[in-house]
C-alpha cells in the first residue's frame, strides 16, 4: 500500500511516500516560503528520486485541520486534485494527532498545541492505549491557560507539541511534569500523517476527493470581521 502524505496546516510545508509502513521518503521545509511555493515543488522532488508513478498511489493523506485557514486550504487543494487526476480516496487526519503520532508509545500524555491567535490554541490530549494513540476528548479551542489546568488534571508527565510550545515554553517549563518535545517531533511532520492515514485507511474512514473538506473550528479573521462590522452596523440602526 502506497499512501502519499500531505501536511500544510501550520508553518511547516512537508510531503511524504510510506509503502507498507516503510518511509521511502519525506521533505519538509519550516522556512519563509509560502505552501503555495513549496508543497508541489516538494511532491516533485519525491516523484523524482523514486521514479514514482502518480498513479500507482493508493491513498491521498492530507492533513485536514485545525490550523492556518491558509495552510488548510491549500493543502486541501493540492491533496484534492492529485486525488482526481488518479481517481483516488483521500484519507484525512486531525492535524493534532498526526504531531501526538510524533510521539511514539510514551507513558505521558501527549498534548499538541496550535496557535489560533488571541492567547488561544487548537489542542486535545492523547494517550498511547495498547498500541493506538486515543484521544481524551475531540479537536477543540481553548484558552492556553485553560489547556494548563486540564493538563494538571492528569497527575501524569505531559509532554508538548506543536507551534505553541514556543510562544508558551515558559509556562509550560514552569511545571515540573511538563516538557516540550524536541526539535525533531515538535512540528508536523508528513511522515506521521502518512503512518496515521495507514490505520485510517484500514478502518475504511477515507472519503471521495470531492467530498474532502479542512476543519477549521472557527470561523476565519476575516469573517470574524465582517460580522463584527454587521453587529456594530445593527447597533447603529
Amino acid at each position: 500500500m502506497k499512501i502519499l502524505a500531505i501536511e500544510a496546516s501550520g508553518a511547516v510545508a512537508s510531503a511524504a511516500l510510506v509503502e507498507d509502513n516503510v518511509l521511502r521518503a519525506e521533505f519538509t521545509l519550516n522556512y519563509k516560503m509560502t505552501h503555495s511555493q513549496t508543497l508541489m515543488p516538494l511532491i516533485a522532488e519525491i516523484k523524482k528520486y523514486l521514479e514514482l508513478d502518480i498513479n500507482t498511489i493508493d491513498y491521498v493523506a492530507c492533513s485536514a485541520g485545525p490550523g492556518s485557514f491558509t495552510g488548510l486550504r491549500i493543502g486541501a487543494a493540492t491533496a484534492k486534485g492529485i486525488a482526481m487526476g488518479i481517481d483516488k480516496p483521500i484519507v484525512p487526519v486531525s492535524a493534532l494527532a498526526g504531531l501526538a503520532y510524533n510521539v511514539y508509545m510514551t507513558d505521558a500524555v501527549i498534548c499538541p498545541i496550535i496557535d489560533a491567535k488571541r492567547r488561544q490554541v487548537y489542542s486535545v490530549f492523547y494517550k498511547w492505549e495498547n498500541g493506538k494513540l486515543e484521544a481524551w476528548k475531540e479537536d477543540c479551542i481553548d484558552m492556553i491557560d485553560d489547556v494548563i489546568s486540564d493538563a494538571l488534571m492528569f497527575e501524569l508527565p505531559v509532554i508538548f507539541v506543536g507551534d505553541g510550545v514556543f510562544l508558551y515554553k515558559d509556562i509550560i517549563e514552569s511545571y515540573d511534569d511538563f516538557m516540550i518535545a524536541p526539535a525533531s517531533c515538535n512540528m508536523q511532520r508528513a511522515g506521521s500523517v502518512a503512518s496515521l492515514a495507514a490505520e485510517i485507511a484500514a478502518e475504511e474512514k477515507y472519503v471521495a476527493s470531492g467530498d474532502f473538506k479542512p476543519v477549521y473550528l472557527r470561523k476565519s479573521q476575516a469573517e470574524r470581521e465582517l460580522e463584527e462590522k454587521m453587529h456594530g452596523a445593527d447597533k447603529d440602526d
